[in-house]
């Protein structure tokens, strides 16, 4: 029993050093309260009263905390899941805010389930067959959805809809409502945050030193978001018609038990879950394995989709919505001195003491406000740099990225994360079924054989010698076959043909089956088919085939024997 009971306890708790104590105390402290701003937002983005920020930033960090397999990843309330939060659940906004809240919090418990799953089967390879293309497209498509999004809370425009297209159209019916004092705070806020966050080197290190900058630069929003407070005590900016958040409601989240949907519910908010638990793994992921490989330590992909899951199966069964791990937070979280998830119990701490004491001081804060700070830290998740790059380099990625990013533009987030995954794959097959079969020669005075288009090399006048660079399977095997064909025909003086199988890792029935007529084709012209350096795994799976059996050639272990046999016939 005692030794079951350490396995519950996480490792970093077992062998936690003290020395690391205040590092991690000051990074949490510093983390709850740079992110209280940023986690009411998110619950308004995510079509939720802004209290529901605080409690997902509160049981699913400590789930994590406990299970998940990053030592600063600071896992909450992030702009992603929040609109897709908001995106699926469009049909229960009209049905009152309890029945939506319940809902939001049985889509974050079916999300942890199929994390959890995912976990438990061993998944977490799966994050490899996302393209860098498809994510950061679909991250800049969300990106500019909720920078749009987040207008209805500067302008007093009921902006919506799931689409670029949805909101210019509502935006351009409801325009009269523009609220000319509700616009001026938000705008305001916009430049003051905006330049805050990509200016902030200029306006705070001319006269201030590089620490004091720093954290000058960290506390703007939260120095603003308390004097907008003021200003609206003062000014009566409510009575004027600025909308605010009013009283947050006081003490912690309870437990609730999942809302029981009826079967065509669940079904219709399966799709969404699973495209919100890929992108929850992808995206906290990619910043965990970040952190662990600056930090030298070890990532378990498979600890993380445990964790993750366990978090957001937690967080669903105390009020909250999905979460995943903050680009922003965590960043914070690592360069505030955070050594282990202890700063992110701190952090929870901060987020109790906000709900127990500050309810009542956050009420007269304008929506326009949190608008304002969503749109600002939003712009930095376009990446515009990782298009540029892939553009110049990989023109199949950036048509990924374009097709995620246009698709969620125009047909919202699922839909677009699915065209750019069939685009991503589209390219991957075409990549496959087009593989390079290089005519390669010998360098001179050596055993190597390179490309004779990008090398001075010696041939062989009845010696042809292919390099084919892929595996071959169903979708390749016919244009290897043309292009074997091809050369033979280029070279018709050889009657040897040596194919080099380094690069070769499998061959399927079709291949084989292709292999043994080009072998036929060949002897019907005298021509005899050779291989060399076959793989034994390969080998394994033809040796006892008519694809070796009836070979008119051999199996040579290398090119250069190849060669050295076959160039005095």
């Amino acid at each position: 029993m005692p030794s079951m009971i350490a396995r519950l306890i996480p490792t970093w708790l077992r062998q936690y050093q003290l020395a690391t104590l205040a590092t991690d105390i000051i990074a949490g402290l510093v983390v709850g309260v740079l992110v209280i701003p940023q986690s009411l937002g998110y619950a308004v983005l995510a079509g939720l009263p802004p209290v529901y920020g605080l409690y997902a930033a509160i049981v699913p960090v400590v789930v994590y905390a406990w299970f998940g397999s990053s030592n600063v990843q600071a896992v909450g309330p992030v702009a992603i899941t929040a609109i897709m939060t908001a995106s699926s659940l469009q049909a229960y906004a009209d049905k009152g805010a309890e029945q939506y809240a319940l809902m939001a919090s049985l889509l974050a418990f079916m999300v942890g389930a199929l994390l959890w799953i995912a976990g438990q089967l061993k998944l977490g390879w799966i994050m490899q067959f996302i393209s860098r293309g498809v994510s950061a497209g679909f991250v800049s498509g969300a990106a500019v959805l909720i920078f749009v999004s987040q207008l209805k809370y500067i302008t007093a425009i009921p902006v919506a809809g799931s689409s670029l297209i949805d909101y210019l159209t509502t935006m351009q019916m409801y325009a009269r409502q523009l609220h000319p004092l509700t616009l001026l705070i938000g705008v305001i806020a916009f430049i003051l945050l905006t330049t805050n966050r990509y200016a902030g080197v200029w306006v705070w290190r001319s006269w201030l030193s590089g620490t004091y900058a720093k954290w000058a630069e960290r506390l703007f929003p939260l120095i603003l978001l308390g004097i907008a407070i003021l200003l609206s005590m003062g000014l009566h900016w409510s009575i004027k018609g600025v909308d605010t958040i009013g009283s947050i409601p006081q003490g912690l989240p309870s437990f609730t038990l999942p809302y029981v949907p009826e079967f065509s519910e669940a079904l219709n908010l399966l799709p969404t879950a699973g495209l919100m638990a890929l992108i929850i793994f992808v995206s906290s992921s990619s910043v965990a394995s970040t952190y662990a490989r600056l930090r030298s330590e070890t990532f378990d992909a498979d600890r993380e989709l445990t964790g993750l899951g366990l978090a957001n199966l937690a967080g669903g069964l105390f009020q909250s919505f999905a979460v995943a791990g903050g680009f922003s937070r965590t960043a914070i979280n690592a360069d505030s001195g955070a050594k282990t998830p202890l700063a992110s119990l701190v952090t929870v701490i901060v987020m109790i003491a906000a709900l127990i004491a500050f309810g009542n001081a956050l009420a007269p804060l304008p929506y326009a406000i949190l608008g304002a700070t969503i749109m600002a830290s939003i712009i930095s998740l376009i990446d515009v740099t990782t298009l540029r790059e892939a553009w110049r380099r990989d023109r199949l990625d950036a048509a990924s990225f374009l097709a995620a990013f246009i698709g969620v533009l125009i047909f919202g987030l699922n839909t677009g994360l699915v065209i750019g995954l069939m685009v991503s794959f589209a390219s991957l097959i075409l990549q496959s079924s087009q593989p390079h079969v290089a005519i390669v020669g010998q360098l001179a005075g050596s055993g190597h054989f390179r490309n004779i288009n990008r090398h001075n090399v010696v041939t062989f006048s009845h010696l042809l010698i292919l390099r084919i660079d892929e595996s071959l399977f169903f979708g390749n095997s016919e244009s290897v076959h043309r292009r074997i064909l091809q050369a033979t025909k280029e070279y018709s003086k050889a009657h040897e043909i040596i194919l080099i199988m380094a690069a070769v890792n499998h061959i399927d029935l079709t291949a084989q089956e292709m292999l043994i007529t080009l072998n036929k084709e060949l002897v019907s012209q005298n021509k005899r088919l050779h291989f060399s350096f076959v793989k034994g795994p390969v080998m394994d799976i033809i040796e006892h085939t008519p694809l070796i059996t009836e070979l008119s050639g051999q199996v040579y272990l290398s090119t250069m024997d190849a060669v050295n046999d076959l160039k005095d016939d």
